[in-house]
Formats: structure tokens, sequence, C-alpha cells
């Protein structure tokens, strides 16, 4: 089979071009192509699906994090509790601002931080916690909650990889992730589950005067044009990236689904298979498969990648080296972490399959076919 995709943009675009090719041009012949009434729509459409008093709009995840924590009025040195296992733009604004990237494991079955984790790690410098929604469900947010709310710290969620995940709570109560914590951050990185045709983000929040903090550090600073009362940042969301994640935004649910389905169909396959371990499926959160990963035992995950590629069938390692690692975070923004060992387990051993809107039975068997013969 013939250039298989980790995801296929091309062909979710083919399904939506007439929508997407109108829309593009009214921005264009508009000439509003910042700020304009594509931004505005998005935004409110945006805030009814996540059930989020307010979103705000801006060019990118990484920027949305940041801004996040900007608003916070955190202090150089200040710790933010954060994942090692994670991609790095997380840690990377928060080194950026001078705090502390608090490195924590994660559990090994969801890939994600748990609140005892997290209470493990809190020190009096610690300010904040970012939960990272791995892969596509979330943390285990009540408990999370809970802990941030006894040592008064705020919670950022990273939420590039969940948009429109649901999190049950324990009375029943079902929120979207990204609206569960004081900040939710997502990415419309145009491989994201609602990807842009270039880059964008947004933060969301239902607090009042956070949102208006957001605001004011997206925008420079200002409320009022040229009266700048806090340092700001420029970070915008254009008319026409909007424009297309307007559209896009009405297909989600549905491309949420296909992904399960995509998913449904590698557990049944992979389900029994020795020297593999399918993504577990958290009991309060459903999953919507950013990344169809799995756990490859006794060594064998690079070789099963290389014979993969020979087959035609690609793959992805997110991620092969544990933040603690990189360079980068030696020294000052270790937060005191050398090793890890789920995190440094999961690096050695996750591979994730492509999964994405286009995937359909033809597809799926030939990716299958491939990984259950190099178990033969």
């Amino acid at each position: 089979m013939d250039n298989i995709q980790m995801v296929d943009v091309r062909g979710q675009y083919q399904k939506i071009k007439p929508e997407v090719n109108k829309a593009v041009l009214e921005v264009i012949e508009s000439g509003a192509f910042i700020n304009g009434p594509a931004v505005k729509s998005f935004q409110t459409n945006l805030e009814e699906y996540l059930g989020a008093k307010h979103v705000i709009p801006c060019a990118n995840g990484t920027d949305a994090l940041q801004i996040a924590l900007m608003a916070l009025g955190l202090e150089p040195g200040d710790e933010v509790i954060v994942p090692a296992f994670t991609y790095v733009a997380t840690a990377e604004v928060i080194a950026l601002l001078r705090l502390i990237p608090k490195m924590v494991d994660v559990d090994p079955g969801t890939f994600n931080v748990t609140a005892e984790i997290v209470e493990a790690a809190i020190t009096p410098k610690t300010k904040a916690i970012v939960p990272v929604h791995l892969f596509g469900q979330s943390c285990d947010m009540e408990p999370i909650m809970a802990v941030a709310e006894k040592h008064n710290l705020y919670v950022v969620e990273d939420n590039a990889q969940a948009i429109g995940a649901d999190y049950t709570f324990s009375d029943g109560t079902v929120k979207k992730t990204g609206t569960i914590g004081h900040i939710g951050c997502t990415s419309f990185y145009p491989s994201k589950n609602l990807g842009a045709y270039g880059d964008g983000g947004a933060i969301s929040t239902n607090d009042d005067e956070l949102a208006a903090k957001l605001r004011m550090v997206a925008n420079h600073g200002q409320v009022r044009r040229y009266y700048h009362d806090m340092i700001g940042v420029n970070s915008r969301l254009d008319s026409i990236q909007a424009a297309i994640l307007d559209i896009k935004l009405s297909h989600l649910d549905a491309y949420a689904q296909a992904r399960q389905q995509a998913a449904d169909f590698y557990d049944k396959a992979f389900g029994a298979v020795e020297n593999l371990e399918i993504p577990a499926r958290q009991h309060n959160s459903s999953h919507v498969f950013h990344q169809y990963t799995l756990l490859v035992k006794n060594g064998r995950r690079d070789k099963l990648q290389e014979y993969l590629r020979e087959k035609g069938v690609p793959s992805m390692i997110y991620y092969p080296v544990p933040l603690y690692e990189q360079e980068a975070y030696r020294g000052e923004f270790s937060g005191g972490i050398d090793f890890l060992e789920v995190t440094d387990k999961l690096c050695k051993e996750v591979l994730s399959l492509p999964v994405h809107t286009e995937m359909n039975e033809e597809i799926l068997q030939f990716i299958t076919k491939a990984v259950l013969s190099f178990f033969e």
C-alpha cells in the first residue's frame, strides 16, 4: 500500500474543501486579517463547545502556555510541577520565564501525572502544576484539583493533545479538558485533532480576572492602545486560520469518533500479543487518540520500527529522550531530577502508529498485519 500517513491532513481537507475555500476567500475579500469577524466567531463557538466562559485565541500552543504563566504573576525561582514525559514546550516556557520546571514521573498506564505523584513533589517554592493530557485523554483531574486547593497552587492544563476529551467527576459532572484547571491551553498545529492550516493556539478560563490578564498579556500588556500596564507579548490567531478552525470545530466530535474507531481496531488486533501493551483507557475520561501509542517490550521497539518502515508503515516515537536528559534542562532547570523510572522506561518502549480521521479498514488491516507479522 502506497503512502500511508501518520496524519492525513490532505485527505481530511478534501472532504471539507468547499467550506474551507469559501471561508478563506471571504476573509481575503474582507481585508480583516487580524482580529476580524472570523476570529470573534471562532472564539465564541469554541467557548460554547468547551463550556468555557472565556477563550483567548493566540498564535500557537507554546505561546498559550507562556501567556498563561505570565498572567499568574509568578516570580523567578518559583517551581512549576510538570511531567518529564512530554513535549519540550511544556517545560520550555517555564524555563524561559526563569521559573523552575519541577519534573515528575507519570503513571505507567495512562502516561499522565497523578495527584499522588504531584503532591509528593510539592515544596515551599511550588506555585503551579501543569498537567499534560497526553496522547488524547485527561489526567485524573478531580484529585489533582483537590491537591492544588489544599496547597494553594494554580493549575494550568496543557490540552494540546486532548481537545474534545470529556472528564467525568465523581458526582457525575462532565467537563471538557482545558476547562477544569484555572487555565487551559491548546494548540492548533496542523496535525492536532483540531488543526489549522498554519499555526494557532488558544487559552481558556472561567475566571473573569484571569481572562482580563490573559488578554492583556497576549496584546502587548495593553487594554487601551498605546497604554501598557504590564509586560506582554504579541500573540494572535490570524483571521484565515480562525475561519478554517471554525469549520473544523463543527466536525471535531466526528473526527474524534473516527480516531476512536481506529484505536478500537488496533486494540482488538494487538490486545493479546505478547511483548505489546495497548494504551490504557481511564474509566473517567474519554480518549480522543491524538496518538495511538503502544508499549513494545523486551527491547524490541527500535527493531519493530525499522521493520515497519521497510513494510511502508510509518511510526513515531513520542518521546525518545526524557526532559531531564535534554542538554537545555541540565543544571539550573533540572529541578534536581536526573532519573525517573517510569519516564525512562517509556522513552525506551513507546511507539505510535498512524491514527487519523481518514483511516479505513484497508489501511488498518495493512498496518496491523505488518505489526503482527513482526511477532510471528
